[in-house]
């Protein structure tokens, strides 16, 4: 009796840890808002971490990036077909209409839609359709996806090229989507066999769909309330569902990515200010913080490496040598200025050269150029307003009361200022930086500028005669 009762113990024991480990996990996948480097990083994560089990894209999206996006798509193309379910929950336009077919599996929530995604570019705040050179690569990625996923391709195209007319035919009873150029060949080669049923996206227009309708068209495989009965339809309500979701880095991140161009303004503004006022300190701290959260933020999302680092560290350095070894502003300082543009721009984006065949890679890279170089320039001016206006109030003290007296009126010979004048112009022996000397006629005198720095040789005058101090410009 012993001996059966330890038996059935252990027999049970099995089963429930069979019946444990036979679970089946679900991971959900969020996809909302802009398609940008971040979420793509996110998604490239969140795959890694969903190891075998059935992976549901969420997808609430109007797109994004093409880049992003693409990168996005080779990793669920690389992924088991089987394996990734797109649940779109309110919409999937653009970008997301090529994340969610790339899955092995489409499914749409009730009202939802998907389609819409030609390539545009946004001019004076209006999006302007990009022309075939753009359309063509990516009408040739849908059109992949779409025999590798069995829908139709004709109809997957029509998602991208506002120009082409898809017929709903009947060859022989059988039904295909046709675009109008082969209707008319093979209306032409089978007259007889050929019956137009009905013209599903008209010349001008881009095929968009709503639940319903991608269900008729075949690419949807039924429609559901939510991720619930979804589960249910699937046969797999009783498996554990895990959420994945951006953790607080992430998050962080795609904050700092956002606003990268703005840290950006600040950080340059800072280094300049700190350069032209050496000793404060503050400046040149807030610049290197600001341009280290964009520079790591870019790193983080995979669009900097360590050649865009390098190439940032090269150019300060070359600026540095330029500014305290060598005398003038001649090739050690341009090259700097190009090594920190260069590494800047290049750590906005996932590609050096861009490449004739993706042509969207130019549009980044000539956008990238430009946001920088604007910046620069902003940030050029920023801080000579800041150094000229805002600080000397800031370093203003306040006037009172005080125990003293008033010595504007009073004045001490200098044998240093002796025979100096305002208004007496000469040339500057030394480099002013920003002190130095100055030859008037035959006499040498100790003077400093303002703050500014002033090559050898340059003609300068005096400005501004305080106790024993010269003042030039």
């Amino acid at each position: 009796m012993l001996t059966r009762f330890i038996y059935f113990i252990l027999i049970s024991l099995f089963m429930s840890v069979s019946c444990w480990s036979g679970t089946e996990k679900v991971y959900i996948i969020p996809i909302h808002g802009d398609i940008e480097p971040g979420i793509a990083t996110f998604v490239e994560r969140a795959l890694e971490n969903a190891g075998d089990g059935t992976i549901i894209l969420e997808i609430d999206t109007y797109g994004g990036r093409v880049d992003s996006a693409l990168k996005i798509v080779d990793l669920l193309l690389d992924a088991s077909n089987d394996k990734t379910i797109a649940f779109i929950n309110k919409k999937a336009l653009s970008a997301g209409a090529l994340i969610a077919l790339s899955c092995g599996r489409l499914v749409m929530k009730n009202n939802s839609t998907i389609g819409d995604c030609a390539p545009i570019s946004f001019s004076n705040d209006k999006p302007e359709l990009l022309g075939e050179k753009f359309q063509s690569p990516i009408r040739a990625k849908f059109r992949t996806i779409a025999k590798k996923n069995n829908y139709p391709v004709k109809l997957a195209e029509a998602m991208v090229t506002a120009d082409m007319e898809v017929y709903k035919v009947d060859v022989n009873g059988v039904i295909k989507y046709l675009d109008k150029t082969d209707f008319e060949d093979l209306k032409n080669d089978k007259k007889n066999k050929v019956k137009l049923i009905k013209t599903l996206v008209d010349k001008g227009e881009l095929l968009t769909m709503d639940d319903s309708e991608a269900l008729e068209l075949g690419f949807s495989r039924f429609s559901v309330t939510d991720i619930e009965d979804l589960l249910k339809k699937l046969e797999i309500e009783n498996s554990e569902v895990i959420k994945i979701n951006e953790t607080w880095s992430e998050s962080f991140v795609r904050l700092i990515c956002t606003y990268s161009s703005i840290l950006f303004l600040i950080g340059m503004a800072a280094l300049y200010i700190e350069l032209k006022s050496p000793g404060l300190g503050l400046p040149g701290l807030i610049g290197v913080i600001c341009l280290s959260l964009v520079f790591f933020s870019q790193y983080i999302v995979g669009l900097a490496s360590q050649l865009e680092l390098l190439l940032i560290i090269t150019g300060f350095v070359l600026i540095c040598l330029e500014v305290f070894v060598i005398p003038g502003f001649g090739v050690a300082g341009i090259a700097g200025f190009i090594c920190i543009i260069a590494g800047i721009v290049l750590s906005f984006q996932d590609f050096v050269i861009p490449d004739p065949k993706l042509p969207w890679q130019q549009g980044i890279f000539i956008h990238n150029s430009f946001k920088i170089l604007a910046t620069i320039v902003i940030s050029f001016i920023l801080s000579y307003y800041i150094l000229k206006y805002l600080i000397p109030k800031i370093s203003k003290t306040d006037r009172g009361p005080y125990l003293m007296t008033n010595l504007d009126k009073s004045f001490a010979d200098s044998l240093e200022t002796k025979n100096a004048e305002l208004g007496s112009r000469g040339i500057a022996m030394t480099s002013l930086r920003p002190s130095g000397k100055m030859k008037i006629e035959d006499e040498i005198f100790d003077v400093v500028t303002e703050g500014e720095f002033i090559e050898k040789g340059s003609e300068i005058y005096i400005s501004k005669i305080k106790g024993n101090w010269i003042v030039v410009k």
